[in-house]
């Protein structure tokens, strides 16, 4: 057989090959079948209500705690007295509602007395500037002690314990605006007779001339 037949046989037997294994290899797992699809994030209010306008914090013991934009679009204490607000520090209250999660949510079978919601440990209640307002009650911290039970139209879920106690603490700690200490003014020196001196104590008679 001449050399050139086997080279072309050869050449033939590792194309029929190569061929063999494109055609009956398996064929790739598809990439996208085995993304599971993210679950959707719920928060406890929702974006399309607007900005806050308002917001009361209510405590089963009967503390309150009540703040409102003014005519002026400042943040300002109703209750428990009016009094001017620290923006900043409503603002950061502000952010945390916006951002409340909703981590898990219960069946309808629980009840409320099961979560300590028949006699909420508070309540939260938010005015948007959409003229919406929504309620949400707070029950009894979970047993990880990571989140609260709240139950918020008809519906009772879990959300995270950190950003309630933020809201919650505005009870014990209201956000006055901090009232300017007046300064110290020193007091003003006084006079004072001083004593006598010997030569004037002298000059005490009808006459200080001297006779001759």
């Amino acid at each position: 057989m001449r050399r050139s037949t086997i080279i072309f046989l050869l050449l033939f037997a590792v194309a029929m090959g190569v061929y063999y294994y494109l055609k009956n290899r398996p064929e790739p797992a598809d990439a996208t079948a085995t993304l599971e699809p993210q679950a959707e994030v719920s928060y406890l209010f929702n974006a399309s209500d607007g900005q806050p306008t308002g917001i009361r914090v209510e405590s089963k013991a009967g503390e309150v705690v009540e703040l409102a934009r003014n005519a002026g679009k400042a943040w300002a204490l109703i209750l428990p007295f009016a009094a001017s607000a620290d923006q900043g520090s409503v603002e950061a209250a502000v952010s945390q509602i916006t951002t409340i999660r909703i981590t898990d949510k219960l069946s309808a079978d629980v009840k409320a007395s099961d979560v300590g919601l028949d006699s909420p440990e508070y309540k939260l209640s938010v005015k948007f500037d959409s003229g919406v307002e929504r309620i949400a009650e707070i029950g009894v911290s979970t047993p990880t002690e990571s989140g609260y039970y709240v139950q918020t139209n008809g519906e009772i879920v879990i959300v995270s314990k950190a950003a309630i106690d933020s809201l919650t603490g505005l009870l014990t700690n209201p956000p006055y605006a901090e009232t300017p200490t007046p300064s110290l003014i020193p007091p003003t020196a006084t006079d004072t007779s001083l004593p006598p001196t010997p030569e004037t104590a002298t000059l005490t008679g009808p006459s200080a001339t001297p006779k001759p």
